[in-house]
């Protein structure tokens, strides 16, 4: 039985998970002219139906050195109609001194999801964009003019600064 049981995890553990990747781009004029050289680039390992989770592997560069960044899942719409609807905080991120940060996460990723009642009626939001903002406010003050820069709910202590990088779309639509 434990040879049996042994086998089964190491077939799954090699067996080929699809992927999707995609590109995070600056969230903003202002702040890709702030931040010229920054890139992201996301991979998503499609697990959820083998081991019950996806893979999302974030990888950032250009970015300011030693600055904490909070990740979400939103609406593909998020920008259309700030305050960006439905989102989902799925972890945070702190850049090197050379400006570099990663991020992993396991978790249900490609069908996620939030459900809320508006008025009588249940509403389904797909979140199939990723976006990370700046996670303390004052972290984006050399993108902006002094005391312009946005004041966010997006961070655990409900203070964040201006979104630095999304992906701009449904990359993550089924």
């Amino acid at each position: 039985m434990a040879t049996l049981w042994l086998t089964l995890i190491g077939l799954l553990g090699a067996a080929p998970a699809d992927t999707i990747c995609f590109a995070l781009f600056p969230a903003s004029a202002t702040i890709a002219t702030c931040l010229p050289q920054a890139t992201a680039e996301v991979t998503m390992f499609l697990k959820e139906e083998i081991l019950g989770v996806d893979t999302l592997q974030l990888k950032a560069s250009g970015l300011p050195s030693d600055t904490t960044f909070a990740v979400f899942l939103t609406e593909a719409t998020a920008f259309d109609s700030p305050p960006f609807g439905a989102v989902e905080y799925i972890g945070d991120f702190t850049t090197n001194a050379a400006g570099l940060g990663s991020l992993k996460v396991d978790a249900i990723i490609v069908e996620a999801f939030s459900s809320t009642l508006v008025g009588s009626q249940r509403v389904r939001k797909e979140l199939d964009n990723v976006v990370c903002w700046f996670a303390d406010p004052a972290a984006d003050d050399f993108c902006f003019a002094p005391g312009t820069g946005p004041i966010t709910p997006f961070d655990g202590d409900g203070e964040a600064g201006a979104a630095a990088m999304s992906s701009q779309g449904s990359p993550l639509a089924d």
